[in-house]
């Protein structure tokens, strides 16, 4: 069963004259204008609906009003579209058919009557605008899979600036995570890419809040591409050449995005929203995180958005000013980023003037005071007029942010302005001083009735007026003496406090205003009620299927208030079924099904409080026989007390029913009505088949015992509680835990301790020695006792020095057992001395051993915890390197006199400084040393390019390598053939001087694929290889016939078939010719109609040359210079004299071998001078010459 209990009370309250309103005067009595209602500073307005600029005011007579625009008198009679309500200074401004630009300005109301002058704001009138986005064409992006992308937002500037957010066409939200997310401008920001981000619809949508109108910039379409499908896309087209080495992207170190550099600064204004951010790129996704350099962030301000990247701080104070820290980490690396935020303030109120009422002769003042950074100037004006133009008056005299008024005379009432103003903004505020003799008067209502809860807080009020302002008195009843002094409290406003009210405090109350012209009094009264109880609470309940349950809710109240009784179920409303029957005490729920079990609460709620209890309702499958019932555990009786003892009791009891289920265990528990009373704890658990328990107590406890019986339905209700039994104090049996010495700073030492609670005090006056003493140094104790404290704080200690502590617990009854010493240390102080004999020694280019003299061990004030060097360096010693200081520290732990500077720069000058820390921080450096590393190995060059092929020669492009590491001496350039299988060739070498940038490579083979193997070098050895291939062209026309079906499979397949028809044709005419026949060439011309049949090498059957010992001739598929004349070496043999028509080196139009059967011929010889001994592939021939 579960029981709360809530009781409100309700209070009518009038608070005048309290520090936090301004003074009301009632406005039948004379009073200068008060502005009480007028637009915000600020006033954006909505086109599209006529302008409203409010200014309403009060004052005795009431005030008129006129306007300023921009400066000057605004005559609203002269512009019929502008009218004045009736009654206010409120304008509405009808925009039809007019520019609204028109009416944009800056306006100022002013309210007079004969009393004074009150001015409003500066108003600001601007008109929200939502411009069309630009029509642009968004070209596709295409990226390769893992690295960043940005997709920028850049909407239409509006006012107020629109909300932007990313989605799809079908208007729903894209997806964002720690990868992908929205940056405060808009942006769209990809830490890195991934297939699934292909898209074509990433649209940036910008909503104009004030008009609620919504535009979207074109669509963008994005394709990922991964390394694999690049590396298919080119092997299609490359015979299956893979030129990307891996199918997946390459990690990297994280870097941020935005913002950019290692540092930036900010600033905002006090009461603003701060937001810094962060993003990083990087694979895998950085995870961000953020600290503050020199403090905690403010937790209940802070938030963090955008998973992580962006910093938001709320109501930004001046304590939220420093350095902020982002970092962004992967399993690679962590980059950091430092913002510097600076707050700076518009003015802001301390105390505003409040309206002064006084009478004549009276003094008073008016203060005015603001602050802001930098720190606003002050100014007054009187009736809206500069206070130094004003009319002099002597009872007046200013002071800065105060006025001081003495001896005011009649007549002298007035409105005061009060201007604060920096660069950031400007606050007004209208007080008024109104010199008036005016006899008292309450204002609270006469014959009023304040109801309250007993126990509760009430509060009688006595809001007053008069001039000079009234002294309250408060009777009650015969008004035989004031009401003062406890229980009663009475505010400065006149208002009668009753912390506890009692029903003795009901009764008449008289309040009474007295000033020197008169005396007022009104009358109240007081009921005190008594508090609304649920007597019987709804009880726990087990019932089958399709039975009634009724649960009971009886209440007590006050009979003077009416009650209502609700009930719920699992904290919402019952259901609507005619089941659920409720009477005045009641819940009834007929035919009991499965979805009736839950919990439910009755509430009793009057008009000043309520009350509310809760019980469960469990519904179990109906038995097809009568049903065993089972239920918790009828409460325990009985209980009895014997064996009494100083520190034990025997507790014995009867059990209840069982109710058919049997108890497993009693559960005892014990109040403590000296300590805790009405608190009920759980002392100790007792199974089920005792009734008997030995109770082990402590001293000082006065104990009240009851027992609770628990079985497999569920807890019975408590026993009713046993006798008390009281313990006699005692002293205390142990000393508090957790001793712990330490210091603060460097002269204090604090001891502190767990506070020990009141059982464990074992008496009254729980007190704490406190002893210390100096180690190895002191032999006596040095102690104090305190109360009610867990830490004492010794001063004037020397630094770091070890002092043994001990705390004992005492009481009025003597002091615990002997305490246990505990070491603890005084404070530390920053180390005095910089290590000495600073030395370096450099191993290699990239490694430094720093050697140094430890310090003495009284310099370090503390516990060394190690040493740091800070290193850095200071420049390259090559000319073209830039200037680069970038400070990094390494931490050697524990009393270290050297140690390794490993990743240095090669051929770099390098200074540094050892510091020695301890636990409070560092001490002062030692002087920097500087050291050279060597020359190493340059790093690869910044870029090899292959750039003018032609038919023998290609031309390689580079750039000196970014990390030098010493002077150049020269490169080594190496290259070597690739053949269509990916076999390499013999590899020549080339060495370039360190000044040349390119290179033409000359007498290459024509359509030939090479690779190149470029690196830098140094004196100490050559860097790392740059690889590149390329390749020397072809002919064309060439290359064009050879590609259409040259790669088919069923093509090379027919040409081997054919290769082999040839062979076995000619095979017999050989043994014709041996026999003397003669083979007939227009035979073979008929067998052979193809015109694409070409010669086939019979050993791989792959396109060729064909000819004879005796023949030699360019045939179709053999290699021709690239002006399509063929060359012969010493010979003038032609096709004509083979009984050709022509000397095109070509077959005749029906593919037959000519010169094969005809009578003359030549030595074989090579055309051009440049044929290989096996033609390559046509295929790959012409897709490398669209390669390069």
């Amino acid at each position: 069963m579960e029981r709360t209990r809530a009781r409100a009370t309700v209070f009518l309250m009038l608070f005048l004259g309290n520090p936090g309103n301004a003074l009301e005067v009632p406005l039948d009595l004379p009073q200068p204008p008060t502005i009480t209602h007028q637009s915000p500073k600020d006033f954006i307005i909505d086109p599209r609906e006529n302008i409203v600029i409010h200014c309403d005011a009060k004052g005795k007579p009431h005030p008129s009003f006129s306007w300023t625009r921009n400066g000057t008198h605004f005559d609203i009679d002269q512009d019929p579209k502008v009218t004045m309500r009736p009654h206010s200074g409120t304008l509405v401004v009808d925009i039809s058919g007019e520019k609204v630009e028109s009416y944009e300005g800056v306006y100022q109301c002013t309210a007079r009557n004969e009393h004074g002058t009150a001015v409003s704001n500066n108003i600001v009138i601007r008109q929200s605008r939502s411009p069309l986005w630009s029509k642009e064409r968004n070209e596709p992006i295409i990226v390769q899979e893992g690295v960043s992308l940005v997709l920028q937002c850049r909407p239409p500037a509006g006012l107020p600036p629109p909300i932007i957010f990313w989605m799809n066409i079908n208007f729903q939200r894209l997806p964002q995570s720690s990868r992908v997310s929205q940056a405060l401008n808009g942006d769209l920001y990809f830490s890195n890419v991934l297939k699934e981000d292909s898209r074509n619809d990433y649209i940036c949508y910008a909503r104009f809040p004030h008009t609620q109108t919504i535009q979207q910039k074109q669509p963008i379409t994005v394709t990922v591409l991964n390394l694999d499908a690049i590396n298919e896309t080119v092997a299609a087209l490359y015979n299956e050449t893979d030129f990307l080495s891996d199918g997946s992207a390459e990690e990297r170190r994280p870097t941020f995005l935005i913002p950019s550099g290692s540092s930036s600064s900010k600033m905002v204004l006090r009461g603003q929203v701060l937001e810094l951010e962060c993003i990083a790129e990087g694979l895998p996704t950085p995870e961000v995180s953020w600290s503050k350099v020199s403090g905690e962030f403010p937790a209940q301000r802070t938030s963090f958005l955008h998973f992580q990247k962006t910093l938001r701080i709320v109501d930004v104070s001046e304590a939220d000013a420093g350095e902020y820290r982002c970092t962004a980490r992967n399993r690679l690396a962590s980059v950091h980023h430092t913002i510097r935020v600076t707050v700076k303030a518009a003015p802001y109120w301390i105390s505003t003037p409040r309206n002064l009422v006084l009478a004549p002769r009276e003094r008073g003042n008016l203060i005015c005071r603001a602050s802001g950074t930098p720190k606003p100037t002050i100014t007054w004006a009187m009736n809206g007029i500069p206070i130094e133009n004003s009319p002099k008056d002597p009872s007046r005299k200013v002071e800065g942010d105060t006025i001081i008024f003495e001896e005011v005379q009649t007549g002298s009432s007035a409105v005061y302005q009060c201007h604060a103003s920096n660069e950031y903004g400007y606050l007004l505020s209208n007080a008024f001083v109104n010199v008036l003799s005016e006899t008292p008067r309450v204002l609270t209502p006469a014959n009023k009735v304040y109801q309250v809860i007993r126990n509760s807080r009430a509060l009688l009020d006595c809001s007053s007026f008069g001039s000079p302002i009234p002294k309250i008195t408060w009777f009650k009843d015969s008004r035989s003496s004031t009401l003062d002094g406890d229980p009663y409290v009475l505010h400065e406003n006149g208002t009668l406090e009753i912390h506890v009210a009692q029903a003795l405090n009901s009764g008449k109350y008289t309040c009474v205003a007295r000033n020197s012209l008169g005396i007022s009094e009104n009358h109240v009264y007081l009921e005190v009620k008594e508090p609304t109880r649920i007597l019987k609470q709804p009880e726990y309940k087990v019932v089958q299927r399709n039975r009634n349950v009724v649960f009971e809710c009886k209440v007590k109240h006050d009979p003077s208030l009416i009650p209502t009784m609700t009930w719920v179920k699992d904290n919402g409303e019952l259901p609507d079924d005619e089941r659920f029957v409720v009477d005045s005490d009641s819940l009834t729920i007929t035919d009991v099904s499965e979805n009736d079990a839950g919990t439910y609460t009755c509430i009793m709620v009057t008009t000043l409080d309520q009350d509310s209890a809760s019980a469960e309702l469990i519904v179990v499958e109906a038995a097809p026989t009568p049903a065993i019932v089972y239920e918790q555990p009828d409460p325990p009786t009985d209980l009895e007390l014997t064996d009494q003892k100083p520190r034990s009791v025997q507790l014995t009891w009867i059990p209840g029913d069982e109710h058919n289920s049997a108890i497993h265990v009693f559960v005892i528990q014990y109040a403590d009505s000296l300590h805790h009373h009405g608190h009920w704890h759980n002392l100790t658990l007792v199974p089920g088949f005792k009734t008997t328990a030995h109770l082990k107590l402590s001293p000082y406890v006065h104990y009240t015992f009851r027992v609770l019986a628990l079985n497999a339905v569920g807890i019975s209700k408590p026993s009713l509680p046993s006798r008390v039994y009281k313990t006699n104090p005692s002293a205390p049996d142990e000393n508090p835990s957790g001793v712990n010495g330490f210091g603060t700073e460097h002269d204090n030492l604090v001891i502190s301790w767990n506070p020990m609670s009141g059982h464990q005090a074992n008496g009254p006056g729980l007190q704490y020695k406190v002893m210390w003493r100096q180690k190895d140094v002191d032999k006596e104790w040095t102690s104090v006792t305190v109360a009610n404290v867990s830490k004492f704080m010794v001063s004037g200690t020397p630094t770091f020095t070890p002092y043994e502590v001990q705390v004992q617990a005492i009481n009025d009854y003597g002091i615990g057992p002997e305490p246990a010493v505990v070491t603890g240390h005084s404070g530390e102080d920053l180390p005095m001395q910089a290590p000495d004999t600073v030395q370096v020694l450099v191993l290699n280019s990239s490694l430094a051993e720093v050697h140094w003299e430890p310090v003495p061990p009284k310099t370090v004030r503390g516990r060394l915890k190690g040493y740091k060097v800070y290193y850095w360096r200071e420049r390259s010693l090559h000319k073209h390197n830039p200037h680069h200081v970038e400070q990094q520290v390494l931490t050697f732990s524990g009393n270290k006199s050297h140690g390794m500077l490993p990743g240095l720069q090669p051929y770099s000058l390098y200074l540094f400084n050892v510091r020695v820390f301890n636990g409070k921080g560092e001490g002062p450096a030692s002087s920097n040393q500087q050291f050279e590393t060597p020359e190493g190995v340059p790093g690869r060059p910044s870029f090899l390019r292959i750039t003018n092929p032609n038919l023998d020669s290609l031309t390689l492009e580079w750039g000196p390598p970014y990390d030098r590491n010493g002077r150049l001496t020269g490169y080594t350039l190496k290259y070597q053939t690739v053949n269509i299988s990916d076999v390499l060739g013999p590899v020549e070498e080339l060495a370039l001087p360190a000044n040349e940038t390119s290179v033409t490579l000359i007498n290459l083979k024509y359509s030939t694929r090479y690779k190149f193997y470029f690196n830098a070098k140094t004196g100490q050895g050559a860097g790392p290889v740059v690889t590149e291939e390329a390749a020397t062209i072809m002919d064309e026309a060439m290359a064009a016939r050879q590609v259409d079906i040259a790669t088919q499979g069923w093509f090379i397949g027919l040409m081997c078939a054919i290769a082999l028809l040839i062979l076995v044709l000619l095979i017999i005419c050989f043994i014709q010719r041996n026999k003397g026949g003669k083979y007939p060439v227009k035979e073979k011309e008929d067998a052979h109609t193809d015109p694409e049949f070409q010669p086939m090498k019979e050993d791989d059957c792959t396109f060729g040359e064909y000819s004879d010992t005796e023949d030699h001739k360019p045939l179709k598929g053999s290699r021709t210079p690239s002006n399509g004349t063929v060359h012969r070496d010493n010979s003038d043999d032609s096709l004509v004299d083979y009984g050709g028509d022509g000397g095109d080196g070509q077959f005749n139009e029906d593919g037959s071998f000519i010169g094969q059967y005809s009578g003359k011929s030549s030595a074989r010889d090579t055309a051009g001078g440049h044929e290989s001994s096996e033609a390559p592939s046509p295929v790959n021939t012409s897709a490398m010459n669209s390669f390069v």
